[in-house]
């Protein structure tokens, strides 16, 4: 088999390099699980229990039952309990509260994870002038995603009994995006010297296709989430008895049915699936028959098998007619996926070497 030069090959992660990756890294985590939360948090509709939104006082629970009896009384001035939750109790009241508070206090602590080691690596003048761009840029989305979970929320508080699909799917896609720019950044800190430019020009093109078609595919299960369209057409590989079901195009204008006809979005969210299963199977294939880095044929097996075993999964969660556990494994596996394909298209981006590759 074809050997590569290890010219300029330097260690894997430098020790400064390494702190500041570990920080990241541990970063992206805890906005993992806030996604996780918030997923529970929609599911279980507790998305709308605390109704108003308070930055900095918000972060303490209520202490007493004068707090509880306050925060029950505002709940029930909103759509959702006059006309789903009627009669709700107390206690029933409290269980879904606590789903959305441990939401919005991950919103916190994912703050503060950041900032504060930002201020230690700083002072230590551990980050470079390019990294403190890209940090900031994090940092800065960060806060307007707070604003935009308010402006989810908000949605629910008058007219509706549960958030805009809209909204939904800005409030997700953007801590996706949150989530992905901090994998990215961590895994870009140390410098890869070596270089292999013939497995760059041949896969880099369907590795940056399956992010794209991740992130759609995400968006697109908000806007299924959102319609709650999982809860129809549980059926696969036949959909309304039909492989193209009628009735796509109902909605008019055209485009409103991509976003709020539910038959349109499932049909969308499974063939933006099939999309990517081909691709990541086909990028998987594709590398083992080139010479290349082998940390791209490990990325690209990696995501091959995490894509089918999505692909899997979320064929289970429609079938059981969308369960709590399986569709909170689903969204987190999504999310996962995510970061799998950016791991992949790294690695084609800045392959590194392996010190002793296979002969």
């Amino acid at each position: 088999m074809a050997q590569f030069s290890t010219v300029g090959l330097a260690p894997a992660v430098a020790p400064k390099s390494a702190g500041l990756r570990a920080w990241l890294l541990g970063v992206a985590v805890l906005v993992f699980l806030m996604v996780s939360v918030g997923g529970a948090t929609r599911l279980t509709g507790s998305g709308l229990s605390i109704t108003e939104w308070r930055p900095i006082v918000g972060i303490v629970p209520p202490l007493s039952q004068a707090d509880w009896l306050d925060l029950f009384a505002k709940y029930q001035q909103i759509p959702q309990y006059q006309h789903l939750n009627k009669g709700m109790s107390l206690d029933a009241f409290k269980a879904i509260f606590w789903w959305e508070w441990v939401h919005r206090f991950l919103g916190r602590l994912v703050g503060a994870a950041f900032l504060l080691p930002f201020a230690y690596f700083l002072a230590a003048r551990q980050i470079s002038r390019a990294l403190m761009g890209r940090l900031a840029a994090i940092f800065a989305l960060g806060g307007l995603q707070g604003l935009i979970g308010w402006y989810m929320v908000s949605s629910g508080l008058a007219e509706r009994t549960e958030v805009s699909q809209y909204r939904l799917a800005l409030h997700l896609g953007l801590a996706v995006l949150i989530f992905g720019a901090l994998v990215w950044v961590a895994l870009s800190v140390e410098e890869r010297q070596a270089r292999a430019s013939s497995a760059r020009t041949l896969h880099l093109a369907p590795a940056a296709a399956i992010v794209v078609l991740v992130f759609l595919q995400i968006v697109l299960g908000a806007f299924v989430a959102g319609l709650r369209a999982g809860a129809s057409y549980n059926t696969w590989p036949l959909m309304d008895g039909r492989l193209v079901p009628e009735g796509l195009g109902a909605m008019e204008p055209w485009y409103l049915n991509l976003f709020e006809n539910a038959l349109t979005v499932q049909f969308a969210h499974r063939l933006v699936a099939y999309g990517l299963v081909l691709t990541a199977l086909w990028q998987a294939w594709s590398v083992r028959r080139e010479p290349c880095d082998p940390w791209i044929r490990l990325s690209a097996a990696w995501l091959a098998g995490a894509a089918l075993a999505q692909a899997s999964l979320g064929i289970a969660t429609l079938l059981a007619h969308v369960p709590l556990t399986l569709a909170l494994v689903h969204q987190a596996g999504a999310v996962a996926l995510f970061g799998l394909a950016l791991w992949h298209l790294n690695t084609v981006l800045r392959p590194r070497l392996n010190p002793r590759p296979a002969s």
